[in-house]
């Protein structure tokens, strides 16, 4: 039995349930427009720094939205469809903080609060609506709390199940409410694009619409069969949710997704030709990996790195380890030798590394062999580096071949785009 077809426990009822999901309408947007005032009511646009190559808009106004500017839009292209469009630097740290005081709130209502990402969440009040009342006067409180105590608005779909929730906070934008009961929720959905369904993207609409299903009822009423013999699993999983068979659980707030992975990548602020500039960038990229593997107690077996070219070509290459790793030079060396085994001779345009197959070691004995103490003593070096810049910021301490070029020693901690987090754990 996969999955999303696992019965509720205690025997629950679909019918039981009641889940929220609540959409920050335009977050980065509006809290740039809070931040700044003078912004207010006009068409603005959230973008990433069009010198580091990440030129692209982030997040869109309502009022861009209107003139057809899009998430994904180059600066050009915006400009093209809004002439009098005003971009905005992205500050990731104030949209973190506005999220942290979104979980806040939700908090209150129920200690089942799932992020989606910065602006999203799940929240589950099941059991809790004798509290605070059923799920659309609880949506109604939490829209009227976030646009009074934060200055920006939220909408919230309420239903039985995860994927429901989601489509109806997408329905009634800005600051609206709306439900997709259990008994109905045929006539209220089926009738949409099936491009509205969670993470049926382009390219599945497309496929989907070449077989005749272009909307989620003809999804739902579409034989399995077909559609796990057109798309895998994959299929299956999108005809339960076009169904309303979606079971997955709200997780508890503070609860921790499994980490099966971290990494971190950079478009460069030119193309990287030398060996040097690949070397500048794939330090920065693995002083960040390790710092986080430290912190989160985790070593590697194994190393992955992305390249793309300036043909917009892209490969991944991975070496195992012959140790479990958690250092910067470790991961270096091993990105560095896959990077010269497998490069094409082209620029690279963009860089990844990922450290995989984590191990996680709580202590780890001292050992007097040469090589292995050597490691751990390096380990030890590392760990001081991550305390004096958690106190006086990254560039406190720098790699000596970080000060012949500034423009790629990127501090890619800070200065990265936050992505959604999965909802398929």
């Amino acid at each position: 039995m996969d999955k999303l077809s696992k019965p509720y426990n205690n025997g629950m009822k679909a019918s039981d349930r009641t889940i929220l999901h609540v959409d920050c309408d335009a977050f980065y947007a509006s809290v740039e427009c809070l931040l700044n005032p003078s912004l207010r009511g006009k068409p603005v646009a959230v973008i990433g720094d069009p010198e580091l190559r990440h030129g692209i808009v982030l997040a869109k106004s309502q009022e861009a939205k209107r003139f057809g500017v899009q998430t994904g839009d180059a600066i050009w292209q915006a400009q093209q469809k809004c002439r009098n469009i005003t971009f905005v630097p992205a500050h990731f740290d104030q949209y973190l903080k506005f999220s942290h005081l979104t979980k806040e709130i939700f908090s209150d209502y129920s200690d089942r609060c799932e992020s989606f990402g910065l602006d999203e969440s799940w929240i589950d009040l099941t059991g809790c609506t004798q509290l605070f009342g059923n799920g659309e006067t609880v949506a109604n409180q939490i829209r009227s709390r976030v646009k009074r105590e934060l200055g920006i608005t939220a909408s919230v779909g309420v239903s039985f199940n995860k994927v429901f929730a989601k489509l109806g906070s997408d329905m009634n934008k800005p600051d609206g409410t709306t439900v997709i009961p259990y008994n109905g929720f045929r006539e209220k959905v089926w009738p949409l694009p099936v491009k509205d369904l969670l993470y049926v993207g382009r390219a599945t609409t497309n496929k989907l619409k070449s077989y005749g299903i272009s909307t989620i009822g003809a999804l739902a009423q579409t034989p399995v069969e077909f559609l796990e013999w057109r798309f895998g699993k994959i299929g299956r999983m999108l005809w339960m949710f076009a169904n309303g068979l979606d079971t997955s659980p709200v997780s508890n707030i503070g609860a921790k997704s499994l980490i099966k992975s971290i990494g971190n990548s950079t478009t460069a602020p030119r193309d990287l030709i030398t060996d040097e500039d690949i070397k500048i960038t794939l330090y920065a990229l693995c002083e960040s990996v390790a710092e986080r593997l430290r912190a989160h107690g985790f070593r590697c077996r194994v190393v992955q790195i992305t390249i793309r070219d300036n043909s917009l070509f892209s490969y991944e290459r991975q070496k195992k380890l012959q140790r479990p790793a958690c250092t910067s030079q470790e991961l270096f060396e091993a990105a560095f030798s896959l990077y010269q085994r497998h490069k094409n001779g082209l620029p690279v345009r963009s860089l990844g590394v990922r450290a995989g197959n984590l191990l996680l070691l709580d202590a780890v004995q001292l050992s007097l062999y040469p090589d292995v103490a050597k490691v751990q003593g390096r380990e030890r070096l590392e760990e001081a580096v991550d305390e004096i810049r958690s106190r006086f910021g990254h560039y406190a301490l720098q790699r000596g071949i970080m000060l012949t070029d500034r423009q790629l020693a990127i501090n890619p901690i800070d200065d990265h785009v936050i992505h959604p987090i999965g909802f398929l754990q």
